[in-house]
């Protein structure tokens, strides 16, 4: 029986690193189809606006033929079930984010028992990367070329220019 495979790859990405993109090239060997839901994110203060950072990930996106972009806002549960969905992918870099994301991932089968869970570790040269240490590195002057895609680094670059203006 042959089966169209639908992950969700969910998060806030602000900004998508080169280890988001490490298991979204990963993912989009192992599925169908891969969706980077974009985390509309209220709750947060992000570096980027939702529209940046759909951008940012679309230009990840377009290196990959099953790979597609969308906003998300509320549950997670309900955008990959409303999507078809049968796979929610999670990036862990070590114990801590396994830790929260073991949580979430008995949350979300209690929710929606039809989706599964799949953990991805990216390469060991990005399991230090977090968008949070890019966001703040980039803020003070520090060089996070090796940890993300031109076009993010270009805008990180053009955020602390408007920065340091504004200052």
């Amino acid at each position: 029986m042959s089966r169209h495979v639908i992950a969700v790859y969910p998060g806030t990405f602000d900004p998508i690193t080169l280890g988001h993109e490490d298991i979204v090239r990963r993912a989009a060997g192992l599925f169908d189809q891969v969706i980077i839901a974009v985390a509309m994110a209220h709750h947060k203060k992000t570096l980027f606006t939702l529209d940046e950072r759909l951008a940012l990930a679309r230009d990840t996106a377009s290196r990959y033929d099953n790979v597609s972009v969308e906003p998300f806002d509320g549950l997670v549960r309900d955008f990959v079930v409303d999507r078809g969905g049968k796979v929610m992918v999670r990036g862990v870099r070590g114990v801590t984010d396994f830790d929260f994301e073991f949580g979430l991932a008995g949350m979300n089968r209690n929710l929606a028992p039809d989706v599964e869970t799949i953990f991805m570790t990216p390469a060991a040269t990005l399991q230090a990367v977090s968008s949070t240490l890019i966001r703040e590195i980039s803020q003070l002057g520090g060089d996070v070329a090796p940890y993300v895609a031109p076009l993010v680094l270009e805008r990180l670059l053009a955020k602390r220019s408007d920065a340091q203006r504004s200052r």
